[in-house]
């Protein structure tokens, strides 16, 4: 560090201090992203900065052109280039980044026009989810949906190349390399695919043993950082890793919440975002379908942000549930983290969602009714049924217990005799005990 003899930093290092201002702390402080959009009127970039900050790189400004679809070749308009690389250079900036998925020419245009690298929305989250993923399996989906993302963009890396070879007839030096590289990522891909085909196996096995005890399913669904995890923690008393950060979970974790002595198996998966790449959706598919699965979908939302913004969220969410065919599942709509609200905005979120569910699951306000809402929700799929169970089977008398929770029971001569109420797919199951209800 530069100092003065009186030990004081210099004017130079104090310099350098404020041209990587609020990006210090993070992981790439040296990235400072220029923010470009071209979108309808009425949108903003927030989202694009909240997912940089994410990624640990420093937002130093945005530019947004409005027109209805971008340009085919740059992106957007040849004027409005010239707007952002100036604003660019004024703005200390040494990255562009763009809220939606560039094509490999839009791409390689806009770098040679503004002499700047340019990375997509898509780069930016799969940079998110290759940094935060865990578990062998969740680092599998990312590589997969890395490898996939850059397989279309690899014909830029090799141009240099280009002119050494070619004619017809012939193959130059840059062809045979680019044509190696594919042929790697095609094989990796392959290879990647059959991994996870495993996993799907396995999660196959697991769910087959969760569907032979026939407990209920829940699964926590929404936008990323809506407070899922701390929710499934709060239900549960489970303590699932929690942070303020998108993404922060990508793999699913599965706990056991009883309400009234009856168990239910409550899953928190990945959470959603807008233009959530295609490639993480058919990555992610095994993890999904835990989603796709469940009896029932508690689809949390922020009730502390804007409105127009969890409008935004909501059909984000369900453009997902609907890619990933769950989005015809039974669903309750959980407001969270009510404890930011106004007593004022709370009873008018009340009134805008009326069938919603309005909770903190940092405070722990709300969970009580939520879980009647939950037991309501299932309550409609049970059958009221008497049994006659002899003594000497006592392991169905004990899995009654654990499936029905709260049952009544009589002891008799000939057995115990048993009403419960059970999920309706269950009832077969115990026909042989069956007698007529009086």
């Amino acid at each position: 560090m530069d100092r003065g003899r009186n030990g004081r930093k210099t004017a130079s290092a104090r310099a350098a201090d404020r041209a990587d201002n609020g990006s210090r702390q993070l992981p790439r402080a040296r990235q400072r992203a220029f923010c470009i959009a071209a979108m309808p009127d009425g949108e903003d970039l927030s989202e694009l900065g909240e997912l940089l900050r994410t990624a640990g790189v420093a937002v130093m400004g945005e530019m947004v052109q409005h027109r209805d679809r971008p340009h085919p070749d740059t992106y957007l308009g040849r004027g409005k280039i010239l707007d952002v690389k100036l604003a660019a250079q004024a703005a200390d900036a040494n990255l562009i980044a763009c809220d939606d998925e560039l094509t490999p020419r839009q791409e390689r245009n806009l770098e040679a026009e503004l002499g700047l690298p340019v990375v997509d929305r898509t780069a930016v989250i799969l940079d998110i989810f290759a940094s935060h993923a865990a578990s062998a399996e969740g680092k599998l989906q990312v590589e997969l949906a890395q490898l996939e993302y850059n397989l279309a963009r690899m014909r830029g890396l090799w141009s240099h190349l280009e002119r050494l070879g070619g004619g017809i007839g012939t193959r130059g030096p840059g062809e045979s390399q680019i044509e190696t590289d594919r042929r790697l990522a095609r094989d990796r891909i392959a290879a990647l695919r059959r991994r996870l085909d495993h996993v799907k196996a396995n999660r196959a096995v697991q769910r087959a043993e969760r569907e032979r005890v026939a407990l209920p399913t829940i699964a926590l669904a929404g936008y990323t950082n809506a407070g899922k995890s701390t929710l499934l923690n709060a239900l549960t008393g489970s303590d699932v890793a929690v942070r303020d950060r998108l993404f922060h979970t990508l793999d699913p974790s599965t706990r056991t919440l009883r309400l009234n002595g009856r168990p239910y198996l409550v899953t928190d998966t990945v959470g959603f975002i807008r233009k959530l790449p295609h490639e993480l959706v058919e990555a992610f598919a095994a993890t999904l379908e835990e989603t796709r699965r469940a009896d029932l979908l508690l689809h949390v939302m922020d009730a502390s942000a804007r409105e127009e913004d969890s409008l935004a969220m909501r059909r984000s969410v369900e453009s997902v549930l609907g890619e990933i065919g769950a989005d015809d599942s039974p669903r309750l709509l959980v407001l969270n983290k009510i404890d930011r609200l106004t007593a004022e905005t709370r009873h008018e979120l009340q009134l805008n969602h009326p069938q919603a569910i309005l909770v903190s699951a940092q405070t722990g306000e709300g969970l009580e009714a939520l879980g009647e809402a939950i037991e309501r929700e299932f309550r409609r799929t049970l059958r009221q049924v008497e049994l006659l169970v002899p003594y000497a089977d006592g392991g169905s008398l004990a899995e009654l217990h654990e499936l029905a929770g709260q049952v009544s029971r009589q002891d008799t001569p000939e057995g115990v005799r048993v009403r419960a109420l059970l999920p309706a797919r269950l009832v077969q199951r115990y026909q042989r005990f069956e007698v007529a209800c009086s």
